[in-house]
């Protein structure tokens, strides 16, 4: 009885700090809150498209509005750009699990650089588009869907940015890569959201 009581309070003396919080979810806890993230995230582009598809459709106004026009050549080729920086994301992802620290923080840095190209690119697009905001309905619309993209993007190129320095610095492993996989999704996501705010806004 007393070998067993001592056995007990020495058990109780090597745990350091609270009791592991119980968890009623399969899913990892980081991987459930980015997705509960992005679940809200595509409520608020929602609001913006509900205002979109309102000012085309319900009150049938021109896209865009007379006298302008959208840049659909430098979008496209902007797309071109935001995509691939997802097929770099997936090499150093795919890198860091099989080991390449290598292929890991050129797939990394290369991402970065492809999204902040995008959003260099944006910006340019801004400037010289040849409307405000304030021009019309459909000038507002334009620029609150792309500009709530591009705040998706600079978000998630501050994520990458991490990412990027602790790759360099050797913290991620073939057994522990949550660090990159979890920032990829919401930058996955980034790019599927550009992808239809692309087609719905300048091809359409």
């Amino acid at each position: 009885m007393e070998a067993a009581s001592a056995s007990l309070h020495a058990g109780e003396a090597e745990h350091h700090g609270p009791p592991a919080a119980h968890r009623s979810s399969r899913v990892d806890p980081q991987m459930l809150g980015m997705l509960l993230f992005i679940i809200s995230e595509i409520m608020v582009f929602g609001a913006f498209f509900t205002a979109y598809f309102f000012i085309r459709v319900v009150q049938a106004n021109p896209w865009p509005a007379a006298g302008t026009e959208l840049p659909k050549l430098v979008a496209g080729f902007n797309t071109a750009i935001l995509l691939s920086s997802s097929v770099t994301l997936h090499w150093a992802l795919t890198s860091v699990k099989n080991g390449n620290r290598w292929g890991l923080r050129a797939g990394m840095l290369t991402t970065f650089l492809l999204g902040l190209t995008f959003l260099f690119v944006q910006i340019n697009e801004y400037v010289h588009i040849g409307f405000a905001p304030h021009d019309s309905a459909q000038a507002s619309v334009f620029y609150g869907l792309t500009g709530l993209h591009g705040a998706h993007v600079f978000i998630g190129l501050v994520l990458l940015l991490m990412v990027t320095v602790r790759a360099f610095r050797g913290h991620f492993s073939p057994e522990a890569h949550r660090g990159v996989e979890i920032p990829g999704i919401y930058w996955h996501f980034v790019d599927v959201m550009w992808v239809i705010v692309y087609c719905s806004v300048y091809l359409l």
